[in-house]
């Protein structure tokens, strides 16, 4: 029995592998990582969240506006015992009518600390929305190379699937010969119903791969879902760079960024509410027309709310209490970014690391080790019990070496998506 399944099986996982090595489903689509990553820019999540920026920007807007001023009409000296006279309504009629126009004059600069304050939180919701985007993007990349590896891992287990296939078909016609015992044969036949077995298992896990994909990249599956192309990275971990890095990173994240505009809304809010203790007084002028003794009569009148005891003591603390709880989430957004970015400079470094190992020694020792023994049992060498032995070492081998390539992918790629992350402009 030659070891040309098996070698396909290895071939199937290399870090250069090609998609097309397995069976794919009938009218797949076929998806590269940049146009995943293009798909995830336009994702549900993505939308709502910039719908959410367009409404902070209209806040601005509102904010940014002067009190309105009051326009007012009336008739008084109207004469119900006596009447007032015959004649026009407007120009003979003893009526005196008065047209009015009032303006509330705000005082402490509310306007401008509204509008400062309505600005930070659309600066919070900018950041907000390039953190969903982001995270977006991380997911989409992470379900991508899910899909790859899980496409790899049928392509795998199919070529193992059709060794031991073809193996039960030897062991059945030496069984009919004699050359084998049946306890042997029943053992190959079970191992090919196995293989058989975790096919089913392997194509399950990419199906779903594609519905995970279809999630975060908000696609329609086509039929026969998708088949991705690309290329597993390379094992490099440039640590220097990443710890040079890590700082001003913590300090460009979105949500970092976002903490620390909703605590400067907080602040500003916080010097609205000391502000209202500067009341605001309210001008007015009005003309009056009052035929009998004036046709142009012209009043001044400024009106000031008596706020008393009323110092606003309330809102002040409220306001207060809203800024130190801004301050706590961002000491809380702080300790979160350092730990999310330590945990993803340590999972670079360590998955690269662990890859290297898988390629340069332990995949490699693993295929020798399996030919030697094909070679060994096709000689009559070795027992039937070493042969499936070292069969499944080296499978296992190979699964745990595809799911060393994803996981440094993952790592690796969230990295990259960090580094050009559009948060770093600020």
């Amino acid at each position: 029995m030659g070891l040309s399944p098996w070698v396909l099986a290895a071939d199937a996982i290399s870090p250069t592998a090609a998609p097309s090595l397995g069976t794919p489903a009938p009218a797949s689509s076929v998806l590269g990582l940049q146009e995943v990553l293009q798909a995830a820019r336009q994702s549900p999540e993505v939308l709502a969240a910039q719908r959410a920026v367009n409404a902070a920007r209209a806040e601005v807007l509102s904010a940014d506006r002067a009190p309105a001023p009051t326009l007012s009409a009336g008739v008084a000296s109207i004469d119900l015992q006596n009447g007032n006279g015959s004649g026009s309504f407007w120009s003979q009629k003893r009526i005196d009518k008065s047209l009015g126009l009032d303006w509330t004059w705000e005082r402490g600069n509310k306007r401008a600390l509204r509008t400062e304050t309505a600005a930070h939180s659309a600066n919070a919701a900018q950041a907000d929305s390039q953190e969903v985007l982001l995270l977006q993007q991380i997911n989409a990349q992470a379900a991508f190379y899910d899909l790859l590896a899980a496409q790899q891992r049928l392509q795998a287990v199919q070529a193992i699937g059709q060794s031991a296939k073809q193996l039960a078909h030897s062991a059945q016609l030496r069984l009919k010969a004699g050359d084998l015992s049946a306890q042997d044969a029943a053992r190959i036949q079970i191992e090919a119903e196995r293989s058989r077995a975790e096919e089913q298992s392997a194509a399950l896990d990419r199906q779903q791969a594609v519905w995970a994909l279809s999630q975060f990249t908000g696609l329609a599956v086509p039929r026969g879902g998708w088949q991705v192309q690309g290329e597993w990275p390379a094992s490099t971990a440039d640590t220097a760079q990443a710890d040079a890095l890590l700082e001003t990173l913590i300090e460009q994240r979105p949500n970092v960024i976002a903490a620390r505009e909703r605590l400067a809304a907080a602040q500003t809010a916080l010097q609205s509410a000391q502000a209202l203790r500067q009341t605001d007084p309210s001008i007015g002028t009005s003309f009056d027309h009052f035929p009998g003794t004036s046709t142009r009569l012209m009043a001044l009148r400024i009106s000031m709310p008596l706020n008393g005891w009323q110092r606003f003591d309330g809102d002040i603390a409220r306001a207060l209490a809203q800024e130190e709880q801004s301050q706590a989430l961002l000491q809380k957004t702080l300790l979160q970014a350092h730990a999310d970015l330590g945990a993803l400079v340590q999972a670079r470094q360590i998955s690269a690391q662990r890859l290297q190992i898988f390629e340069s020694s332990i995949l490699i020792q693993a295929t020798q080790v399996a030919a030697q023994a094909e070679t060994a049992y096709n000689k009559g060498g070795l027992t039937l019990t070493d042969l499936l032995d070292a069969r499944r070492t080296l499978k296992t081998i190979q699964l745990e070496a595809l799911a060393a390539r994803n996981a440094h992918a993952k790592a690796l790629g969230a990295w990259q998506l960090r580094l050009a992350m559009p948060g770093r402009a600020h």
